[in-house]
């Protein structure tokens, strides 16, 4: 068990939320690719509402937006741990950054299919 699991109630909930905002604030002002993949979000989520789609729609277009963002937090999230351990070149370490940058690609890739399908 780990000693930083001691907490319970609004108290932990409390110490997520900032620990959430500490990973925000991280990625936004260590990873490049976070901010571009904001600056998608920030053009193509109101986009969504400019355009004449049902609900549905526009959530499932939010919603592949979004999993881009996800994608590249899990994404940086591994290259951190990888890098932590040793900065030494290895096989396993880079199939693990390469995995996790073909999972942005794939996220980048539905974005695009699902766009394409519900505009077009």
């Amino acid at each position: 068990m780990s000693p930083y699991k001691g907490q319970t109630g609004l108290k932990r909930i409390f110490n997520a939320a900032g620990y959430s905002l500490d990973g925000l604030r991280a990625a936004f002002t260590g990873e490049a690719a976070f901010r571009q993949l904001v600056l998608l979000n920030v053009v193509l989520v109101p986009l969504t509402f400019l355009l004449h789609v049902s609900r549905v729609e526009r959530a499932i277009l939010i919603m592949a937006c979004l999993l881009a963002l996800i994608v590249e937090l899990v994404n940086s999230a591994i290259e951190a741990a990888i890098d932590r351990i040793s900065l030494e070149r290895h096989p396993l370490s880079k199939s693990a950054k390469d995995m996790g940058s073909a999972a942005q690609l794939v996220a980048l890739g539905m974005i695009a299919i699902v766009w394409a399908v519900v505009l077009l």
